[in-house]
């Protein structure tokens, strides 16, 4: 039952919304693979700065 709501409200995001929540859901993942050195500060910093050019946001 949860899990529809949870559609249910996704559903009634514009295109934009849901663009920004994946940027962000990237952004956090960056921010882990990162803190557990699974990837250099480097290549952190380059991937977000790809992503944030790709989908239209600002740091």
């Amino acid at each position: 039952m949860g899990e529809n709501k949870s559609t249910d409200m996704w559903d009634k995001l514009t295109h934009e919304q849901k663009n920004h929540i994946l940027y962000l859901k990237q952004r956090e993942l960056l921010n882990i693979l990162l803190s557990h050195n699974a990837i250099s500060k480097a290549q952190h910093d380059k991937s977000l700065h790809d992503l944030t050019v790709k989908m239209g946001e600002s740091l």
